[in-house]
């Protein structure tokens, strides 16, 4: 693991690297100066709007491939955001990048727009197609990325329109944090650089994600939506919501669902999402283990479309797993009405601690007994409305499942209040109205 100013070396800074005929001027315009927390007071020439007019917001999204999120359309961070702009009065659409040869349709009523990413000297062509389509009086950039803030920064050199920030994860942190470094030679540079395939030809090498996340004073306004990024980035608070209409457990009739999933027999541990080590599935697959009841089974939903994960689990632990294939986000609700408790067993690790687990909002819209470690912002989301335990402890996770069937009526109140917490503070909803107080003071 190698940090480094590679700037230093080259005697540049790597955004020169941009071809000037790109940004279609010459030379580059001075960086415009901003300030995140004074939105009103950071663009040049702010555009105006008519009252009858309802202003466009383009979500710029770094991967929108089957494996990012465009894996369960309406359920994912961009689409939520894109739900509460619709709320607030907004029209959005959303813009984004795939790796896939042929890029499926995103299941979404949101107007997507899906740009095939090719790597060397192609990248620039695909950011241009990419930005050509955006059509928003404003951008709204997922993911601290080049490939979606960086590209919103080029976007208003170019437009002069203006850019937010959402930042739903740390994502230095998926190689070592604050530790990582770059360390090279100037031949290593030049390899890594110019040669096919190599590492520095990857706009998410984490050399660019550590430069990018030092560009964040430079957004018109900063979003996130836990403890551990405000710290870190600042900006405002946005928890993800949840369609609270849609996911309303007053539609679905649980028993029925466990029939027609043919999971009658069982009593259900879910999980519904995507399983990786950091999300303590192992934790909760040893606790049964431990249990050693025949009749408990955990029940995860989609599975991983980053590698073979799934396989492993299968195969160690085949007589308690049961797996279901990915479903429409519309279908979702009636999958977790399934559930007898929704589990969400995180490992106490840096990507946990900047994660805001979806899979919690589905528990607690769903009013279902909810059963989770204390890892970053769980326990404040929750605030009493769950079962916590320490992260890393399966012994600790056996004996909260116990807990929870042992006094099955008190866990579905608990639920209950879930319930209502999640309509008083993680709705679309409330989403709509922290968007529609932030864009107001420079939109309209």
């Amino acid at each position: 693991m190698e940090t480094h100013d590679f700037s230093n070396r080259l005697g540049y800074p790597v955004a020169d690297l941009i071809p000037r005929s790109f940004l279609h001027c010459s030379p580059p315009p001075t960086p415009i100066p901003l300030s995140m927390t004074d939105p009103s007071s950071t663009l040049l020439n702010p555009p105006s709007f008519s009252a009858s007019k309802q202003p466009r917001v383009s979500i710029l999204a770094s991967d929108l491939s089957g494996s990012g999120a465009g894996r369960w359309g309406g359920g994912v961070r961009p689409f939520l955001l894109a739900q509460a702009l619709r709320k607030a009065g907004y029209t959005p659409e959303i813009v984004g990048f795939s790796r896939e040869p042929n890029p499926g349709t995103v299941q979404s009523d949101i107007p997507t727009t899906v740009i095939p990413l090719r790597d060397g000297a192609s990248l620039w062509r695909s950011a241009n197609a990419l930005l050509n389509a955006l059509s928003g009086d404003v951008v709204y950039a997922y993911k601290l990325r080049l490939t979606s803030f960086g590209l919103a920064l080029l976007h208003r050199v170019r437009s002069r329109k203006p850019v937010l920030l959402d930042i739903d994860d740390w994502e230095l942190s998926w190689h070592g944090g604050d530790r990582w470094q770059y360390q090279p030679t100037p031949l290593k540079v030049a390899r890594d650089l110019l040669k096919p395939g190599g590492a520095l030809r990857n706009p998410e090498h984490p050399l660019y994600l550590k430069w990018i996340q030092q560009q964040t004073h430079r957004a018109n306004a900063v979003t996130t939506h836990n403890q551990f990024l405000m710290d870190r980035f600042g900006g405002t608070y946005l928890p993800s919501g949840k369609d609270t209409e849609l996911f309303d457990p007053s539609r679905y009739n649980p028993e029925e669902s466990r029939a027609e999933l043919g999971l009658s027999q069982y009593r259900v541990l879910m999980f519904p999402g995507a399983p990786r080590p950091y999300k303590g599935v192992e934790d909760i697959l040893a606790a049964l283990d431990f249990l050693d009841e025949p009749d408990l089974r955990l029940v995860i939903v989609g599975g991983s479309p980053y590698d073979e994960y799934d396989t492993t689990l299968k195969q160690k632990w085949s007589d308690r797993l049961i797996h279901l294939p990915k479903t429409s986000y519309q279908q979702m609700p009636k999958v977790v009405s399934a559930a007898h408790v929704i589990v969400v067993p995180q490992r106490n690790d840096p990507a946990t601690q900047a994660q805001f687990p979806l899979k919690l909002t589905d528990g607690m819209a769903m009013a279902k007994p909810i059963l989770a470690t204390r890892v970053g912002d769980i326990p404040s989301i929750l605030s009493g409305t769950g079962y916590l335990v320490e992260p890393d402890s399966p012994e600790q996770l056996a004996a909260g499942i116990q807990s929870i069937f042992n006094n099955y009526d008190h866990a579905l109140r608990l639920g209950q209040k879930a319930h209502q917490r999640c309509l008083e503070h993680y709705s679309i909803e409330t989403m709509a109205t922290i968007l529609k107080n932030l864009l107001q003071s420079f939109l309209e």
